[in-house]
């Protein structure tokens, strides 16, 4: 009889035994599910990093500008190296007689000795643009010199005009994607090259610079020419008359900027189809500036 009872008590103690484990194991996972476990937010739409290369060519591309795509047969005239003491004057009269507003980018040393004509430029409604003090390659140059050169430009131009000019186009459209950047952040330039240049800094005469600007304009151009030069003034009234013609419409360049519209993107060609080549843009060589202060 006793041993009986110590088997039924032995049974009952390793029931018990086994019980608490069961139990213990259970308290183990509901202790899981209730502790808090970090969550990472996933995001809804998986992007890819954009190339730090891609990122800067699009901040050069939003500030500097050869032609403008614009809705309309608006162009820009542009006109380097003045003020020339003779024939700014006539060529300023020559647009004031066609009712057109173009943009010069001016020479620094040259309007200290003539600002009354950069002021009467602004008067009559023309845009100024910085062109530098002394013309120089500021693509081999420093960036303090660089800074010089603009900054005694921009301090001119405001003296004879009273307001600080907002364009720069550099010499010979020289100038360092690094240069363009710092340029734009520190005196808020944008930097205005050309599409139509005529290469009038040659002397090739008044109908040649005439047929190649008639030639090569189309609607958003920058045309680049100079207004130190003879053959360059002479080549303009029947230029203008020309281009009138043909139905274009002058503004300056800020004006031609603000009117940009986006280019319409041309439908992918179906996948049997073999894609055409894409147009490489070609911005118009620029003399050498050993051989010219063209540009």
């Amino acid at each position: 009889m006793l041993r009986n009872w110590r088997s039924l008590l032995h049974t009952r103690v390793r029931f018990c035994l086994a019980l608490m484990s069961i139990y213990r194991l259970l308290f183990v996972c509901v202790a899981t599910l209730i502790v808090p476990t970090p969550l990472r937010a996933e995001p809804a739409v998986q992007t890819q990093e954009v190339p730090r290369e891609t990122q800067a060519r699009a901040k050069e591309s939003a500030i500097t500008f050869s032609s403008v795509h614009v809705n309309g047969p608006y162009v820009a005239m542009t006109f380097d190296d003045g003020p020339s003491a003779t024939l700014t004057p006539k060529l300023l009269d020559l647009l004031a007689a066609h009712h057109i507003k173009a943009t010069f980018f001016v020479i620094g040393e040259n309007v200290a000795e003539h600002p009354e004509i950069v002021a009467r430029a602004a008067r009559e409604g023309h845009e100024i643009g910085n062109h530098s003090w002394s013309h120089p390659n500021f693509a081999k140059m420093s960036q303090e010199n660089v800074r010089s050169q603009m900054q005694r430009t921009d301090d001119a131009i405001k003296s004879a005009t009273g307001k600080r000019p907002t364009l720069l186009r550099p010499p010979y459209g020289s100038i360092t994607d690094r240069e363009k950047r710092w340029i734009h952040a520190e005196f808020g330039y944008d930097i205005i090259l050309w599409d139509v240049d005529p290469l009038d800094w040659k002397r090739p005469g008044p109908a040649v610079v005439r047929n190649r600007i008639l030639k090569e304009t189309r609607p958003g151009s920058i045309v680049l020419s100079h207004d130190i030069h003879p053959g360059t003034i002479q080549a303009m009234p029947s230029t203008l008359d020309e281009l009138e013609a043909k139905g274009f419409k002058f503004v300056t360049v800020s004006e031609l900027i603000d009117m940009a519209t986006p280019v319409t993107p041309r439908p992918s060609p179906q996948t049997d189809q073999k894609a055409p080549p894409k147009a490489i843009p070609v911005v118009s060589p620029t003399p050498s500036p050993t051989s010219s202060i063209s540009g």
